[in-house]
Formats: C-alpha cells, sequence, structure tokens
C-alpha cells in the first residue's frame, strides 16, 4: 500500500460503485414501468442492453484515453491481453447477460438474491488457495451480507421466491462471474493502473458481444434516438462509472471486502426507489440494510490475529 494510503478510500470507492448501480437499477425500473416519458424499456432487448452497456462505455472511454496518452500508451503484452478477454468475456459480459437472463426467467428478487451469494464464493476461492485464514468474524460477515441482502430485496417473507431451472443456473452462473473478476481483477490491478484494466477489459467484452449479437442486428431493430439516449446514459451509470470505481477500490482492498462492500447495491436501490419512485420501504426491507451494514463494518474490522492481507500498492 502506498505510504499514507488507507482502506477507507477503497471502502469509499466500491460505496460509490454501488450507489452508480443503484441509480441505473432505479433508472431501469423506471423505464420499465413507463414512469420515463417516451421510454419502453421492454422494447429493448436485453441481449442488445447488455451489449450497448458494454459499447458505448468503451466508445467514450477509448478517445479520452487516447488523447491523455496515445496509443502507445495503452498496450499491453500478449499474456496479459488474455487475461483482460477473460475478465471481460468471463466476468462482465457474462455477469450482466446471466443477471437479465435471470430475471427474465424468474424475478428481480430470485436473480439479486442468487447473484449475491458472490462473497461465499470469493470466500471460499481465497481460503481454499490460502490468500485467507478462514475466520469466525470473516464468515460471519459474508453471510450476513447475503442475508442481508436477501432481506432488503423482499426474498423473505413476501413469496418472491420463483424457481425456474435456467433462471437459477443463469443468477448462479452469474454469482461465479460477478466473483471471477472481483479475484481476477484484482490480480491484474497489480501491474496495471484501473483506466488501463477497465480500457482492455471493456474492449474484450465489447468484442465478444460483437460475435454473439453482429452490429447490422443491432440496426435491424430501428431503435429510436430517445431509447440510444436511454442506453448512453444507462451505460454511465451502469458501467463505466460504477466500474472504473470499483477497479479503483480493488486497488485498495482485497476481493472477500470489496465482494461485500457491493452488497450496499441492492440497499441504495431500495432506498433511491424509495424516495423518487415513491416505493414503499417495509420494515423487513429496512432490516435488511442494517444488516448489510453490520456486514460491512463486521468485514473491515482488524484481525486479531495481527495478518493482514496483501493489499496492492494503488496505481494511478
Amino acid at each position: 500500500m502506498k505510504s499514507g494510503a488507507h482502506p477507507l478510500r477503497g471502502y469509499l470507492y466500491i460505496a460509490v460503485a454501488a450507489l452508480f448501480w443503484g441509480i441505473a437499477a432505479t433508472l431501469g425500473r423506471a423505464a420499465f414501468t413507463g414512469r420515463l416519458p417516451g421510454i419502453t424499456l421492454s422494447a429493448i432487448d436485453p441481449l442488445i442492453l447488455s451489449q450497448s452497456r458494454t459499447t458505448l462505455s468503451l466508445l467514450v472511454l477509448l478517445p479520452i484515453l487516447l488523447i491523455r496518452r496515445g496509443a502507445s500508451g495503452l498496450k499491453v503484452p500478449g499474456g496479459d491481453l488474455v487475461r483482460f478477454l477473460l475478465i471481460g468475456v468471463l466476468g462482465v459480459a457474462a455477469s450482466n447477460y446471466l443477471y437479465y437472463l435471470a430475471i427474465e426467467r424468474t424475478n428481480v428478487a430470485t436473480a439479486i438474491i442468487l447473484q449475491y451469494t458472490a462473497p461465499v464464493w470469493v470466500l471460499l476461492y481465497t481460503v481454499m488457495r490460502g490468500a485467507q485464514r478462514p475466520s469466525m468474524r470473516r464468515s460471519a460477515a459474508v453471510g450476513l451480507a447475503v442475508v442481508g441482502c436477501a432481506l432488503a430485496v423482499g426474498f423473505v417473507g413476501s413469496g418472491a421466491l420463483k424457481l425456474d431451472i435456467v433462471g437459477v443456473c443463469a443468477a448462479l452462473l452469474a454469482a461465479f462471474s460477478f466473483a471471477f473478476y472481483n479475484v481476477g481483477g484484482h490480480s491484474v490491478l497489480a501491474r496495471y493502473d484501473r483506466w488501463k484494466v477497465l480500457l482492455w477489459v471493456l474492449a474484450s467484452a465489447a468484442t465478444f458481444w460483437m460475435f454473439i449479437n453482429p452490429p447490422w442486428k443491432i440496426v435491424s431493430a430501428h431503435y429510436t434516438l430517445r431509447q440510444w439516449g436511454f442506453m448512453l446514459i444507462f451505460s454511465l451509470l451502469s458501467v463505466l462509472g460504477p466500474f472504473s470505481c470499483y477497479f479503483a477500490g480493488l486497488q485498495y482492498l482485497e476481493p472477500t471486502r470489496a465482494v461485500v462492500v457491493s452488497c450496499l447495491e441492492p440497499v441504495f436501490s431500495i432506498v433511491i426507489a424509495a424516495i423518487a419512485l415513491g416505493e414503499l420501504l417495509r420494515p423487513l426491507q429496512t432490516l435488511g440494510i442494517v444488516v448489510v451494514l453490520v456486514a460491512i463494518v463486521l468485514i473491515q474490522w482488524p484481525d486479531t490475529t495481527g495478518r493482514e492481507e496483501l493489499i496492492l500498492e494503488p496505481i494511478e
């Protein structure tokens, strides 16, 4: 860690990323329910929405970095390009698409709670690799984060459970993808600054989407200028903004802490929807929010063993 740097900066970065995702979720919900004049999100194919989030973010970020650094300043060795490709495709692209598929086949509550089992998988992976020692405090924090999300999204006590084998599998795979880019992103950030990592991850994901859904298919959908404007704003709020903050946070925090703090996303989504859309905040949801906050406090508490995880030196 840099001299004077503190993990608090990492928590703030991840919290801001979660806030971005919460705003994007509320925006998407408003579009789905027809509360945005002239925008009918249900008319936008989920695959195209997933693709446009990544591709439009890349088209915004690439020229900015080219002007600031030049093409030579963005090059990376071939071996690392493979790593970026894996993170972009198996992490970012897969988690986005599988999450939308899970919502389509089940519902939002089921998809969110299954995706936010990601802290469990990150913890199991790091413990199995010997990168962390298993502890009651860490395990309790991960468990509380999952339970808190379940309460916050109304998964408990509301009959929100909707099982569909394809949808459940998609949500679980989304959780694995989320866990994968937490661990994979943390490792590559040891050598590159977050902007270069984000650029190549987005480029990898966008290239993958071009093979799955070629540009001419998007053109043939004949989306209106207003729909394209919505997709641009949505991409900035759901991909470019949050991922730039999230990768910055991963430079200060190890993956388990980062992924637990990311559980603020459904919390922010619920609170913002209550304020902006007038949605009712039920007592169990309030309890879930409190449980998530307790988990975040617990996960950042210093280890009593005297052994703290190795934190990457932030590269700005």
